[in-house]
């Protein structure tokens, strides 16, 4: 399995590749993503789209449909682990603590782009080599 983050979630709505990967890999391995990552792309979804001049109420019906491929968890599961990731992370972005806490609670990487959580001492896949991951599932 893998936790993705917000921005993993904003990809796979906005482009092709991230969305192929999940529908691929589904039945080899199951995604998890804080219920914040969630809240936040539902929040940065419409203004994307937006801007490009695109419907955002076809965005949040991608991003909806998602919850078939990536399992919403609620903090209330996760939240023991709180003072730990913020710990690994509070030099980088304390606010993406719960994706670190999810990968601590769950003993999973995490599938990112953002640098902010590297060095988090949880392992770490980026788009482009996930699929290496996955396939050793």
């Amino acid at each position: 399995g893998l936790v993705l983050d917000a921005n993993i979630l904003m990809r796979a709505v906005l482009g092709r590749r991230v969305r192929e990967l999940l529908e691929a890999y589904e039945d080899v391995a199951t995604f998890y993503s804080p219920d914040v990552c969630f809240e936040d792309a539902r929040h940065y979804v419409p203004q994307v789209l937006e801007k490009r001049g695109l419907n955002p109420q076809s965005g949040l019906s991608v991003l909806a449909q998602l919850t078939d491929l990536v399992e919403s968890v609620d903090q209330s599961l996760y939240g023991e682990y709180e003072r730990r990731a913020r710990a690994r992370i509070v030099i980088r972005d304390p606010d993406d603590w719960p994706v670190v806490a999810l990968a601590l609670l769950l003993d999973l990487p995490i599938w990112t782009e953002d640098q902010d959580l590297f060095g988090s001492g949880v392992a770490t896949w980026t788009t482009d080599r996930v699929e290496l991951y996955l396939k050793m599932g």
